[in-house]
Parts: structure tokens; sequence; C-alpha cells
């Protein structure tokens, strides 16, 4: 893991655990957000858009096995699930301004449920620059809940009512390979959100894209 990113995780996941300390580790998660979205930018400023659909380590096991346009799409359909549906129980960014039509995704899904040659295909059907530009209103959007949130709110929890609404918004496929998902995050509390994966996912397949790209 970069080892700069990594300091900058602990030290947010340190700061949000004491209530003294826990707005200045959501600066530090909105720093870190930053540092980690500037390489998607250098990423889709510098490659052409034929490469976001190339899959190097196709073969491989771990997230360098997708593409550059999978791994963007990835990251930020599930935090606009888990941001708007799921802890503010509003609409998805994906859902207002035309971003679907924008993007010309075939599928409103996380893309777990995708595999090999559908990654691929997936990925060539895909508006590369829309989708950045969708990665970012996700993620400003994003911050404008973590700013409403207080530390008290880190021990929200969610019940079967919230399980069946982000299952209700179709948005999660119900291929056993995606599912999953929202029992995982139904288990977590906003804090545990917080870190996954709204920070950690977020180093996980950004640093995938850099292998990537690295490769290309």
């Amino acid at each position: 893991m970069n080892k700069e990113w990594s300091e900058k995780n602990k030290k947010m996941q340190s700061l949000i655990g004491k209530e003294a300390t826990f707005r200045e580790g959501i600066g530090v998660l909105f720093e870190l957000r930053s540092d980690l979205f500037k390489e998607i930018t250098e990423i889709v400023n510098t490659y052409p858009e034929e490469a976001f659909s190339q899959m190097p380590f196709a073969k491989a096991e771990g997230y360098h096995s997708k593409t550059l346009a999978y791994s963007m799409w990835h990251i930020f359909r599930i935090e606009d699930i888990v941001a708007h549906t799921l802890i503010d129980k509003d609409s998805q960014v994906l859902f207002t301004d035309g971003w679907l039509e924008h993007t010309k995704s075939p599928i409103i899904t996380t893309g777990n449920e995708l595999k090999g040659t559908e990654i691929a295909d997936f990925s060539k059907s895909l508006d590369v620059k829309a989708v950045y530009e969708y990665c970012k209103a996700v993620m400003n959007s994003t911050n404008e809940v973590l700013k409403g949130l207080e530390y008290k709110d880190l021990k929200r929890k969610f019940t079967d009512e919230d399980k069946k609404r982000v299952a209700d918004s179709n948005s999660v496929s119900t291929d056993e390979e995606a599912v999953w998902l929202i029992g995982y995050w139904c288990k977590k509390d906003i804090g545990g959100l917080i870190k996954m994966p709204f920070s950690r996912h977020w180093i996980m397949h950004i640093e995938a894209m850099c292998r990537i790209k690295n490769k290309l």
C-alpha cells in the first residue's frame, strides 16, 4: 500500500475515534480523498480512451485484474449507494442530472457481477470523461454527507428496513458475486463505512489503477 496514503488513513481513523479530534479527522479524510482523486484525474487526463477498457492483468487475482474504467465506476457506484440510499436515504447522484445517460452505462449496479470479457465489454460501452465527471460529483456529494456527521453518528447502525431499501433500489446485483455487499454494509456502523468504502476502498482500487496504467 502507498505509504503516504496508508499513514494518512491511519491518522484519520485515530482522530475520528475520539470526540475531541473527530472534526480534525474528517478534515484528514478529505485530504486523503483529495490526494487519491488527483491520481484518478491524472490518469484520465493522460491516457487515451481505449486504455480504459484494457486488461493487462486479466488472469491475475486482485483488483488490478479489472480495467481503469471499471475501477472508476465500481468505486463511485458503491460510494453513491452507501452515502445516499443507505446513510442519507435520498436519491443517488447517478439518478440526478442525467448521469446514467451521460456515462452511457448499460448497468446501474456496482459491477461486482461482471467477469472476464464482460468487464472489458462494459468498459468499452462507457463514456470515460462522463464517468470521471460522475465520480467527481459523487465525491463532492459524499463530502457534504460527511460534513454533516457528528461524532455520535459513528455508532449509528442499520436495520432490515435499510437492507430492503438498498435491495429495492436494484443498485446491487442479485448475483452471488454482488448481493453479499448489502449485508456487508449493513453490518457496519457509520464509523465502519467511513473506513470502507469511503477511504480504504478507494486506496485499494486506486492502487490497482496505478498498477494497470503503469503496465499499459
